[in-house]
Formats: C-alpha cells, structure tokens, sequence
C-alpha cells in the first residue's frame, strides 16, 4: 500500500511540475472541398484553447507556449475559450506576453463558458458587466478579434474563406447558451468555405451537424482531455469520454463529411496539472 501511494502522489506531483506544461503539437488536416482553386491548399490555422490563465503560476511556461505557436509560421491563429477561471484580472500581468501572438491574417479568439464571470457571487449585476468589459478591452489591447457571433473573411486570389466565431453554447443546460450561429453568419454572403469556432464540442453533434452543414469544420475546446487519460497507439481513453462524446482530436460526420477538431487544452483547472493527456498546440492545414 505504502509503495502504490508513493507511485500515485509521485504521478500527481509530476504531473503538477512537469507534463502541466509539457506542450504538445500535433498537426492535423482539415478539408475544406469547396475550396477547389488551390488558393488555400496549405493554408496553416493554429490552434490554441482553455489558458485558465489563473492557473499559471509563472509567466516562463506561457512564454514558452507563446513561442512554440510561432515557430509554427501560421497564417492565422484561433484561441477556442476559457481565458481565465474566473475574472479578468487573472489575465492582466500576461498582456505583454500574449501580445507577441501574431499571424498574417490575424489572431482570432471566442469566449468559453469560464469567460463570462458566470462561476462568481458578483455584488451586482453591474460589476459583473465590468468584469466582463474589462475582458473586452483586454482583447483588444493584446490585438486578438474578439468574435462574438460574428464572423470575419479571408480572401485570396478568387476564393473566400469564412472563420465564424459564436459565443458559448453547450447541449448541458446548466451553462448558460449565449452562442447563436445564425446571428454569426448574418450578411456572409457567397462563400467557398465555413470554419467554425465554438467553445463546447456538444454543440457539433447537438446543432451543427443537424442545422448547419454548410459548415465544414467547427474548432473546439472545453474537455482538456479531462487532463487525465491514457492516449497511446491503440488505446484513447479518458473519463472525458464519459461526459463527451467527442472530447479529444478529429471526429468525422459520415453523413455530411462535417469534420471537428476537439484541441485538449494549454492550460488546467481543478487539479493543477496533467496526466496523460498533455496540454496541446494544434497546427491544422487546409487541404494538405
């Protein structure tokens, strides 16, 4: 007994110093077949989700994380949610960091169920607002685009490319559902593909899949992975799986060959560290 507690909290601990901010890259290709031209054909989307930046007990680790996304030359640069815990504040002393984030179309971000100040006892509806402002500003002040159902279009040569980035929306009703895809889309016009932004992966299967399938790939977060898990050749495995039905990596809609791509998480929350299922940078590339 001695012996298997020692192992555990020798895991737990590890976890905690070390894999917390072990980044993982993964790349991954997404197909866009409404983009025929080639225009687009290697086109490079970082993705990145779930700082929980009251978490971070130093600002190396994040600094590191920062660099590793751009080593990775992307065209664009999405953030899938969850900022912060809690509050704003948690955010400020990482500003000149997060600053450094840039790409040659933009560096493109949404809100996760964490963002909004939902978890705290505010001592009044107005306080909660300005929480939620300050978030506004901050974004602006690093040079991240907020999308709040709204969407951006990025052109080249003759074809259009639309990012559409919804506020949160879970099928779980006990987080409140501020994500509407149809505001988001309003005006968009003509265009030759759909990428989608929306904090929870349950909104794929609940709403996108069945209403919305001019989208081609929809980017999430959320899950983390559970932080914990097994992912090794043969074996993907978390309790994640039982809250989520996609909780992690590329999930394909046979029917309407609608794909997601479900990014584990950068940061953690609850327990302060990882086991298993590392903290992810994911480089996707359209058409490749």
């Amino acid at each position: 007994a001695l012996v298997s507690g020692g192992v555990i909290i020798g895991t737990m601990f590890t976890g905690m110093f070390k894999w917390v901010h072990q980044f993982n890259i993964r790349s991954q290709s997404i197909r866009i077949k409404g983009l025929r031209s080639g225009a687009f054909n290697g086109y490079r989307i970082a993705q990145i989700s779930d700082m929980h930046l009251g978490s971070w007990a130093d600002s190396g680790s994040l600094q590191q994380a920062v660099d590793d996304v751009m080593s990775l030359n992307p065209d664009m640069i999405v953030f899938t949610g969850d900022l912060v815990n809690y509050r704003t504040e948690e955010a400020l002393r990482f500003k000149e960091i997060l600053r450094q984030l840039k790409a040659k179309d933009g560096v493109f971000a949404i809100l996760g169920n964490h963002d909004y100040g939902d978890y705290v006892n505010w001592a009044s509806r107005k306080e909660k607002q300005e929480n939620l402002t300050a978030l506004y500003n901050f974004y602006n002040d690093i040079g991240w685009k907020l999308l709040r159902n709204e969407h951006v279009i990025i052109e080249k040569e003759s074809e259009k490319l639309a990012l559409i980035g919804v506020e949160n929306w879970s099928q779980n009703t006990r987080f409140p559902r501020y994500g509407n895809i149809i505001k988001a889309s309003k005006g968009i016009g003509n265009v030759d593909g759909k990428i989608l932004l929306s904090h929870d992966p349950s909104h794929w299967k609940a709403i996108v899949t069945e209403k919305h399938r001019d989208i081609d790939v929809m980017l999430a977060g959320h899950t983390h992975g559970f932080q914990f898990g097994i992912e090794i050749p043969g074996i993907k495995w978390s309790p994640a799986q039982y809250l989520y039905e996609q909780w992690a990596g590329m999930y394909v809609n046979n029917d309407t060959e609608q794909q997601l791509y479900v990014n584990r998480g950068i940061g953690s929350i609850g327990y302060p560290g990882r086991i298993g299922i590392l903290p992810e940078i994911t480089l996707l590339t359209v058409n490749a």
